[in-house]
């Protein structure tokens, strides 16, 4: 049970530091790493693509320490991760290995995300989560379509 809300609590954490080092940090400091993210994607690889690199080291080291503590929490960020890359780079942004969906939950979470790449700019537009932000207005809006 204990490694089980660990877990949980690496993949809530991995949002939350997302949106906090994304909002802040990304279309801050490191916006000209991260501009590339918000630019045309005609190749398969971007700069950002550091950034997932870097965090999914991060998850392999805590995994492997055989910690009690953090080896649950970097499978919360694995788990987070490979989540958000079927979302995100696959769903959303149509990278690598593409699919289409008609399920209301990956539209609602794409629109919301195709909002924040509204503009290219370092003045970011919200979210700047991938799974938390406000659902209602983005629901009505595909509810409509679908």
């Amino acid at each position: 049970m204990k490694f089980f809300g660990l877990t949980i609590l690496g993949f809530i954490g991995m949002e939350i530091f997302s949106y906090i080092i994304h909002r802040w940090f990304f279309h801050g400091i490191f916006w000209k790493i991260h501009v590339s993210h918000h630019t045309s994607r005609k190749v398969w690889y971007e700069s950002n693509d550091l950034f997932s690199l870097l965090f999914g080291s991060i998850s392999v080291i805590f995994i492997l320490s055989g910690n009690d503590i953090l080896s649950p929490i970097g499978t919360g960020i694995a788990i987070y991760g490979v989540i958000y890359f079927i979302t995100h780079d696959l769903f959303t942004h149509r990278r690598f290995l593409p699919f289409g969906s008609k399920n209301k939950v990956l539209l609602t979470i794409r629109a919301a995300h195709q909002r924040h790449h509204q503009t290219s700019e370092k003045i970011g537009i919200e979210p700047f989560g991938l799974f938390f932000f406000d659902y209602k207005e983005f629901w009505r809006k595909i509810s409509a379509k679908v």
